[in-house]
């Protein structure tokens, strides 16, 4: 009998009363979450339920051979062991295995062959009784490989670089050129011409990827899946297994962490359901920390950035190419170089965006896909032309500020950059940096100071939400949203409370479930603007029902007043008219009208028309103090300011959270951060979290957070925007500046270990995992 409790449907504490949008209202889902009444996707439970361990490969490129499994299907407790041979039936079709945020190409179809694309692909899942026998098992298959030369490494074949397909949601191939960019960087008086260069990261957020299908008796699928999109996650079930849609429900309602990780479909989904349709019982497979290795990744990415100028800082040429890693299956792409036809104004830029196929898993989008390597070169390149001119860091970048994209021709929705330039300068004490290098000292630390633009888009997607309002006062919201720990639940409440004017803990958002409204990918810093505003939308349907309900109340105390006049406070309707305030309470209208709850749907569409005629964005400037010790290389980020323009906040609280989470993400990113990759092997060598090197508390110290005055109903009819991504662009790039603020060493590729930062100037040119080459 399978384990049926319900899942916890997170409510503010009692107390929590009355709120306004802005508020820094506590999680909703704190306490839940803290005293272990979240359940993840691995901790759902069935009496019949079957353990699932996943063996991967160990060549990068290849056929299998042969399959040993005798040894294994001899573990007491172990029930079957999956392999190409012997899966369920699945479809065969490329259509069938894309998500709705696949790139273009022929997605991975676990156990679809024998062939081996890439090191660590899955090729066999053993089924026993209980963990320990599966693990145990799976440590005992054994595989013979017919083995191909394969190759991981982009730097030695960026002669192979092709333009990719544009298939990809969310994808923007760079514009055309305008002006003459190479003439005019000929012609310029100043210039700088420098590559920069990226490994390999990966998400590795604490909850690792596992899914637990339980199966009911009439073979009815219910799935709890670490994903970004219960939606999504179903779909690829559906699609790959030919099953109805009414016999499969996904629920996400908690997630540990993902970053960009659960927008696809993972394949311990598919090994998991093939498990369960296999054995015709539940199955739980969760992949190990290692395995987390084994699926996408933010792409190892080379650049080239040209920037020219004349004497007085004024941009004559932009130039930007990138050139990064997808895999043999796919075209996976990012926007990467765009960023530098839009931050800065300019007549003349030339921007250029391939991609090299190599033998690794596709990569999937990690936290600010793109941006966080364009704005990242982008920003370190107008550090140097600074320098190269003798002008100071925001000086330049005022002087070139732009209030419209030139390449669209379009202008900003909003825009306070500027805002936040000045705010984070001075919150900073910018104005007190001198400009040489090496100029501050404590001891045998270096200090240095230095600065960067961030953008990010302000996106919108279109989203379903259903509302009830009970008579008890008690109401509840329904979107098939994801909350990944940005405060979903929270926000979506608040927005809630405040258009019905109900205290908080009357409030119920539910989300995680792919039976809800429809609701986009929990991805690109959108929830807020598209959910919120559905959110919002059906409110308002409830409001303006209740209102038409309440004309009719006897005596009729509304019976002056229109919609426009009204206000929903303290669970009433209330109006302020001639005669004196009227408050109606909403159980008196419900109860006039002998209804015990009233229901709404509402469907949130964006205003195309509208939004196209400007690009939407977010920006933020980012502050950053450096200790370098000058014997070690060692580097300390002692002190950060980021100023975020990104429309209203609706949660102070969180938004800042947000934004802490970036900060630290981006100094994870400067300096510690790689994936290496072994190119005899083609295998990810670091795979764990006591070798891949992660922002640890003694990393972190003094961040600063402002949020400058911001309201955008073009992006969404809140006024807000997402605050996910935008906390982490630019932060590695004002770590590097400072760090040649402290050391006049320019470090042009990351993370920047002590040993790039010890070496001269331009000694390191790109390199790879590692091991760099000499320029």
């Amino acid at each position: 009998m399978n384990n049926t409790a319900m899942d916890v449907q997170p409510v503010a504490e009692p107390g929590t009363g009355y709120v306004q949008k802005g508020d820094a209202v506590a999680r909703v889902d704190g306490r839940a979450k803290v005293t272990g009444q979240a359940r993840y996707a691995a901790e759902h439970l069935s009496d019949d339920m079957a353990y699932g361990v996943v063996v991967n490969s160990t060549i990068a490129r290849g056929c299998i051979v042969a399959m040993h499994l005798d040894d294994a299907l001899a573990v007491p407790g172990v029930v079957d062991i999956l392999t190409h041979g012997n899966r369920p039936r699945t479809r065969k079709l490329d259509l069938f295995y894309k998500d709705m945020t696949a790139p273009a190409g022929s997605p991975f179809k676990p156990f679809h062959g024998s062939r081996i694309f890439y090191s660590g692909q899955p090729v066999a899942l053993v089924l026993a009784d209980t963990f320990e026998a599966a693990r145990y098992a799976a440590s005992l298959v054994t595989v013979e490989y017919e083995e191909e030369a394969h190759d991981t490494h982009l730097l030695s074949n960026l002669e192979r670089a092709y333009t990719p397909s544009r298939l990809k949601a969310g994808f923007t191939p760079p514009p055309a050129e305008t002006g003459d960019a190479q003439a005019a960087f000929d012609a310029a008086t100043i210039k700088v011409d420098s590559t920069y260069y990226a490994g390999v990261e990966h998400h590795n957020p604490m909850e690792m990827h596992a899914t637990t299908v339980l199966r009911a008796d009439d073979g009815h699928l219910t799935i709890y899946d670490k994903s970004q999109s219960s939606q999504n996650s179903r779909w690829m079930v559906s699609h790959v297994f030919g099953l109805a849609k009414s016999k499969v429900t996904v629920r996400n309602p908690f997630v540990g962490g993902a970053f960009g990780s659960g927008l696809r479909p993972q394949y311990n989904l598919i090994l998991a359901v093939m498990g369960a349709l296999q054995l015709k019982r539940s199955v739980r497979v969760v992949l190990t920390r290692q395995q987390m290795f084994t699926f996408g990744h933010r792409p190892e990415t080379w650049q080239r950035v040209r920037l020219a100028a004349s004497a007085d800082g004024t941009l004559q040429s932009v130039m930007h190419e990138a050139i990064a890693e997808t895999s043999r299956l796919e075209d996976y792409v990012e926007v990467v170089v765009n960023w530098s036809g839009q931050l800065y104004k300019c007549e003349n830029v030339k921007l250029a965006y391939q991609v090299v196929k190599l033998d690794h898993y596709s990569p999937i989008d990690m936290r600010a896909p793109g941006a966080a390597h364009g704005v990242h070169a982008l920003e370190i390149a107008m550090d140097e032309l600074a320098y190269a001119l003798d002008m100071d860091p925001l000086a330049l970048r005022l002087k070139n500020y732009s209030e419209r994209d030139e390449a669209q021709d379009l202008p900003y929705s909003t825009k306070e950059l500027r805002a936040c330039y000045e705010q984070g300068a001075a919150r900073f004490g910018w104005s007190q940096r001198p400009m040489a290098p090496r100029s501050m000292r404590e001891g045998n630390e270096l200090i240095g100071w230095g600065m960067a633009t961030g953008q990010w888009d302000a996106m919108q997607m279109f989203a379903r939400a259903s509302a009830v309002l009970h008579a008890n006062g008690r109401l509840v919201v329904s979107s098939a949203a994801s909350d990944i720990g940005t405060g979903t639940y929270t926000v979506m409440a608040q927005i809630a409370a405040h258009a019905m004017g109900l205290p908080m803990e009357q409030v119920v958002f539910r989300l995680g479930d792919s039976t809800l409204p429809v609701a986009p990918i929990e991805g690109g810093s959108s929830h807020v603007a598209t959910v919120g505003s559905a959110v919002e939308g059906v409110c308002e349907k409830l409001q303006r029902t209740l209102f038409g309900m309440a004309l009719s109340l006897p005596g009729k105390p509304l019976d002056r007043a229109r919609f426009a006049d009204i206000r929903f406070r303290d669970g009433s309707i209330c109006y302020d008219g001639a005669d004196g305030a009227v408050a109606v309470p909403l159980a008196d209208v419900l109860g006039a009208a002998g209804r015990d709850r009233l229901e709404e749907k509402y469907l949130m569409l964006p205003n195309i028309l509208k939004q196209k005629k400007y690009v939407r964005a977010t920006h933020s400037a980012v502050f950053c103090e450096v200790r370098v010790d000058e014997d070690f290389g060692t580097v300390r980020v002692t002190r950060v300011v980021s100023a975020i323009a990104a429309g209203r906040i609706m949660n102070a609280q969180l938004a800042r959270s947000q934004i802490l989470g970036g900060v630290v993400w981006g100094i994870g990113q400067a300096l510690h951060e790689e994936t290496h990759t072994d190119h005899r092997l083609g295998r990810f060598m670091n795979h764990s979290l006591a070798e891949y090197h992660v922002a640890a508390n003694a990393d972190i110290h003094d961040i600063d957070v402002i949020f400058v005055d911001e309201d955008d109903r073009v992006v969404s009819r809140l006024g807000a925007k997402g605050v996910g991504e935008i906390g982490l662009v630019g932060v590695a790039a004002a770590v590097s500046n400072a760090i040649y603020h402290a050391t006049g060493r320019r470090v042009r590729s990351t993370p920047m270990t002590p040993d790039k930062v010890m070496a001269p100037s331009d000694a390191w040119a790109a390199g790879d995992s590692g091991m760099f080459m000499k320029s």
